[in-house]
């Protein structure tokens, strides 16, 4: 089968007196047949290049699907008057949301089992989901009172979601109903529902207060942001003292706040935004007297902890330091209990946890210990204030994930439930490390190696990167990676500047006028790979999704012989284009990521020496595999099938394939026998092009 030639529709964009003629911009208009006659036959070409294949899938979604528990559930949640937990059934697609009320366990989770004539099943997503192609939750919120559910669903994956309320004591739905709203709802007590309505340009841009029982057209608007760069959210603090609006860029941020007992209240600013400043308040009780804990960068560009009273707000950098600044270690967040606090903050490029009482005044944090080097532990839900224990979700490369509770008195750790991997698992089988690569201008990138220990090199190995919005690509454990590990594949993940890793300056000098960083930074752990013995470059596959597909399409035109294939998921490979559309969803907030091309010449002319699609050029490829979803909001389907369509012009060599899901989202497919099938596909892919199995005849 002939490889599908798109037809050239030039027109030429002209900004700041250059001009660039673009032959394939006519793919944007989805609703034409022409263009989706033209992914259709994409469609069929990639099946055709891959279908030799389909035992390999086959092979690798048995895996995937026999190592993982199809019927299982999660440990129970307290809130409130009940445990809450989820649980899947094999053969559905979808899960159950449950709860369970509490008995004599105040904070042991229950063995459900024992409580099964009392579970409620609050949703039954499989139930939901029937009849359409596609299925995602975007809200799911009980009341305080637990007599009242409120939640959202999107059944196209362009995240514009239908909200309903579901009185939980007596199952039925009632009749209010809310369109094309955000993720997302808070309550404050039962009457009153809070939530935020995007614009034409998918950024959320104003906070809603809804009456239950109400039309939605009665509904109140309680805040616009008119300012294009920012975006709002609303919640509740853990005391559920206060309800909390807050308005942020990548660069700014500013919180409004009102007491939840007053729900018609006016919020009030804590303090007004100011270009460059980030906050976050969190509540607590210290000595009988409420404080703002806050977290913010006004001393530093890693961030600092102070406090202020509540109803004293003196200038930011004004308030009582409880943490300074520190080079060495960025601090991510407080989360603030009754009687204690946790700080989560990065050093050395892990993710760690420190505790504090507060018991006696605010006390020296602690940090929490565990044994290896390399591992991800954050906490896990904990909605209750007053609860002595925490929940702690602990997973390395090799260690499946754990549930643990904290006793936050003793320092004593219960492990409740350790992640099953059917059919056995030996982690003594299996090794992470790190090793460093040198980027152009001499900086150290961390590489994390995840193998098995009988693995030598050089061997097949596909090497990840992600690289944008201060993003970490932490340690984690994955069943699917298996089916990798075992048919002799290394997995690395470079972790390149502009994400964040290393701290606020790992991600500073990876974005705007900085941004090649991430992309060369990519190709020494490349060749670091290649020079540790790990790898050869004709063994090696390249992955990146989203904006780690802007990584992938710049690499390809950078330095594609150091690939033997490169896969691109969702890519956002014609960025220039797409950010001089301020009409486009998420355009303008990104300036501050990428920088504006639209008003500065100077940002102009930088991006468009690495924008992948505008660099395409006449030289030999790797192979190519850009996977899309047609309804994507974040990184519309257009922007790969135009990359793909001038590489198959331009290119002088290397099988480009474009494979776009026609119901999905910028997560892709729904239901997770899908996702699994779609996964098993992507790997069948990165074994056959890195040789770590034959290719089959086609």
């Amino acid at each position: 089968m002939n490889a599908p030639k798109a037809a050239k529709h030039p027109i030429t964009r002209s900004f700041h007196g250059r001009d660039f003629v673009d032959d394939y911009e006519w793919l944007r208009d989805k609703e034409s047949p022409e263009v989706i006659s033209y992914l259709e036959a994409e469609n069929a070409y990639t099946e055709s290049k891959t279908a030799a294949w389909s035992g390999l899938v086959d092979d690798i979604y048995a895996e995937i699907k026999s190592r993982i528990k199809e019927t299982d559930m999660s440990v129970p949640q307290r809130q409130g008057d009940w445990w809450y937990y989820g649980r899947t059934i094999e053969g559905k697609n979808y899960g159950i949301s449950c709860r369970v009320p509490t008995r004599d366990e105040p904070w042991t989770p229950p063995e459900v089992n024992d409580h099964m004539a009392d579970e409620q099943v609050l949703l039954d997503i499989n139930e939901l989901a029937e009849g359409h192609d596609f299925f995602s939750l975007g809200a799911s919120s009980v009341a305080t009172t637990g007599r009242l559910l409120a939640y959202s669903y999107d059944t196209e994956g362009d995240e514009r979601f239908t909200l309903r309320i579901k009185n939980l004591e007596t199952g039925e739905l009632l009749d209010d109903r809310l369109d094309n709203i955000f993720y997302g709802a808070t309550w404050a007590g039962e009457e009153y529902l809070f939530y935020v309505r995007v614009d034409d340009a998918w950024r959320p841009h104003q906070v809603w207060r809804h009456k239950v029982g109400t039309p939605a057209e009665d509904d109140v608007l309680i805040y616009e942001e008119t300012d294009e760069k920012f975006g709002v959210g609303v919640g509740a603090d853990r005391a559920e003292r206060f309800l909390m609006i807050v308005t942020s860029s990548s660069l700014t941020s500013e919180y409004r706040v009102l007491d939840l007992d007053n729900p018609t209240g006016e919020f009030e600013v804590l303090w007004p935004r100011e270009s460059g400043i980030e906050y976050h308040p969190d509540y607590c009780v210290v000595d009988g007297k409420e404080q703002w804990v806050i977290t913010h960068n006004a001393h530093g560009p890693n961030f600092c902890v102070a406090t202020t009273p509540v109803g004293e707000l003196p200038p930011l950098r004004d308030l009582d330091v409880l943490v300074e600044h520190s080079d060495s270690m960025r601090i991510e967040g407080i989360d603030t209990y009754r009687d204690f606090m946790f700080m989560g903050y990065r050093r050395g490029g892990i993710p760690r946890l420190a505790v504090s009482s507060l018991s006696n005044g605010f006390g020296e944090f602690t940090e929490l210990e565990f044994s290896e080097e390399l591992y991800t532990a954050s906490l896990g839900g904990n909605p209750e204030w007053d609860a002595p224990v925490v929940r702690i979700v602990y997973s390395s490369y090799t260690q499946p994930s754990q549930v643990v509770d904290y006793e936050v008195a003793t320092g004593e750790m219960t492990l409740l439930k350790e992640q099953e991997v059917e059919g056995g698992y030996n982690a003594d089988d299996y090794e992470a490390f790190r090793v460093w690569a040198t980027a152009k201008d001499g900086a150290k990138v961390p590489v994390s190696v995840v193998r098995c220990k009988d693995v030598t090199g050089p061997a097949p190995l596909l090497l990840y990167g992600y690289g944008s919005y201060e993003a970490s690509m932490d340690p984690g454990f994955s069943v699917a990676r298996l089916s990798l590990l075992d048919r002799g594949m290394i997995w690395a993940c470079a972790h390149v500047r502009g994400g964040g890793e290393m701290g606020r300056g790992w991600y500073d000098n990876g974005k705007m006028l900085h941004k090649v960083n991430t992309f060369t930074d990519f190709i020494a752990c490349a060749d670091a790979a290649v020079a540790e013995g790990l790898t050869t470059h004709e063994q090696m596959v390249a992955e990146g999704g989203s904006a780690g597909g802007l990584l992938m399409g710049a690499v390809a035109n950078m330095a594609p012989e150091k690939f033997a294939g490169i896969q691109a998921i969702v890519p956002f490979v014609d960025p220039l284009t797409s950010i001089l559309k301020p009409e486009l969803p998420l355009t303008v907030g990104e300036w501050e990521e990428w920088g504006d091309p639209y008003h500065d010449v100077t940002v102009y002319d930088y991006m468009a020496t690495y924008a992948p699609y505008e660099n395409v050029k006449a030289q030999n490829y790797p192979d190519i595999l850009a996977i899309t979803s047609l309804n994507d909001t974040r990184v519309l389907y257009v922007e790969p099938a135009k990359w793909v369509a001038k590489l198959r012009e331009v290119a002088t060599g290397g099988e480009i394939l474009l494979k776009t899901e026609m119901s999905a989202g910028h997560g892709g497919v729904s239901g997770r026998y899908a996702k699994w099938k779609q996964t098993a596909f992507e790997y069948a892919w990165t074994l056959v092009k890195s040789g770590a199995v034959d290719e089959p005849v086609r």
